[in-house]
């Protein structure tokens, strides 16, 4: 429902809403669904490297498309992109504060904004790279690859 009106958006789909904060240890994973919630967790090269020595064929293909597309030039770049907009956006705010500006952070909404636009445009060919990773992942649960 919607929260303020309480109209009913659709009765066709269910959102699950998980906190991987608060998940149970790799250890004490018992089905699928939080192997992978697990995988979303993962921080570090120590936290895939527990998943794959668990050796689910399944997750052991993710991370090898996982690692096949981080390794990849584009995703690097956009990597450095978000780090950076993250960055900017932290310092434009505290230099607002310091200085006692209060439109600074109106003007830096709109320059928020702009660099989310193009973030976004970058995350359509990330996006366009997952789909290709389902697909051979797809195709390799089937034997074809």
């Amino acid at each position: 429902m919607e929260v303020t009106t309480h109209e009913v958006l659709s009765d066709k789909m269910v959102l699950h809403f998980f906190e991987l904060l608060k998940l149970p240890s790799l250890d004490r994973v018992d089905n699928d669904r939080d192997l992978w919630l697990q995988l979303f967790r993962a921080e570090t090269e120590e936290d895939l490297q527990k998943i794959e020595k668990m050796g689910v064929p399944v997750m052991n293909q993710a991370l090898e498309a996982y690692r096949h597309v981080a390794a990849s030039d584009e995703f690097k770049v956009l990597e450095r992109m978000r780090s950076k907009a993250r960055h900017d956006e932290a310092q434009a705010l505290k230099n607002a504060e310091r200085r006692g500006e209060v439109r600074a952070n109106e003007k830096w909404q709109e320059v928020v904004a702009g660099k989310d636009a193009l973030i976004a445009d970058k995350d359509v060919l990330i996006a366009s790279r997952d789909t290709l990773i389902a697909e051979l992942l797809a195709r390799l649960d089937k034997g074809e690859a």
